[in-house]
């Protein structure tokens, strides 16, 4: 006897709000990759209904939680691009941020997706600066610098191996200039002394080891770099005196280029360990 083929997960055509609560009742029992399946389905059977709006933020939350993350992007910015005025668009745009967050690789690598979080949350904070996902978004922006800062130096600290002087310079300044709330600005900072130091320009060096001692009296950076202006005082044939750098540990002065006491060391949890994603509205 022939056997009867099994239509078990086959797609039959439904109405909307019980296609709809089908993949909802999937999401909660943790099927989330059935259940992007099936609110994707919503759309397509009935595209114009409002469950077929709801049913596109609900696939990206289910892409992203089975860690599909680029059909995940590419569910929220459908909804963007058909309803970008709706209430639900700040989540549409943290679902995109989360999802290259997610991805940040090790700073060894290469940083495409840290960047295209940080365009994502950035864009968040923009449009919603009072969203409830712009606060978060804020809190791994921070993460996110850090990471960038980090490629940075992980790519300074190369070309001082190789005495590359003035392409690591480049870099160092570079996390100066453009990070400087992050944890990577003090070795930045000490990294531009023993370069300046290296290049023969002492007084670039007193100026970034002044900068490091005014914001940083107590960091180690700093009393690496003040030891190493005293080691080199000696030999500079266009006298800069060092002794307008405050010992380690004295009371910081006037800060410079950046206000005192960023960069304490907190960093958020690493992308992937412990991080959840609220789930959307369904209103």
């Amino acid at each position: 006897m022939r056997e009867k083929k099994s239509t078990e997960g086959a797609y039959v055509a439904r109405d909307a709000e019980t296609l709809y609560t089908l993949a909802k009742d999937t999401l909660d029992r943790g099927q989330y990759r059935q259940a992007a399946a099936l609110f994707d389905e919503v759309e397509r059977q009935h595209p114009y209904s409002i469950w077929a709006r709801r049913a596109q933020l609900m696939a990206a939350f289910s892409h992203y939680a089975a860690q599909q993350y680029p059909d995940a992007i590419s569910s929220a910015r459908r909804f963007l691009s058909l309803h970008p005025g709706n209430k639900d668009a700040p989540y549409a745009y943290y679902i995109i941020g989360m999802s290259y967050y997610e991805q940040i690789a090790t700073v060894q690598r290469d940083q495409s997706s840290t960047r295209a979080a940080k365009e994502a949350f950035t864009e968040l904070i923009r449009r919603y600066p009072a969203s409830p996902y712009a606060a978060d978004a804020r809190l791994k922006l921070d993460l996110v610098n850090d990471q960038l800062a980090g490629k940075e130096m992980a790519i300074g600290r190369f070309y001082s191996d190789q005495r590359l002087w003035i392409a690591a310079t480049i870099r160092y300044r570079r996390v100066v200039d453009e990070y400087q709330s992050t944890i990577q600005v003090q070795e930045a900072l000490y990294r531009l002394v023993e370069a300046y130091l290296a290049l023969g320009m002492p007084r670039q060096a007193v100026r970034a080891a002044s900068v490091l001692g005014a914001n940083y009296p107590g960091s180690s950076w700093y009393e690496l770099a003040w030891n190493l202006m005293q080691k080199h005082a000696a030999t500079w044939q266009d006298p800069v005196p060092p002794s307008s750098l405050p010992p380690p540990g004295a009371a910081p002065g006037a800060p410079e280029v950046m206000a005192p006491g960023v960069g304490s060391g907190q960093v958020p949890t690493p992308a992937g360990e412990g991080q959840t994603v609220p789930l959307p509205p369904t209103g």
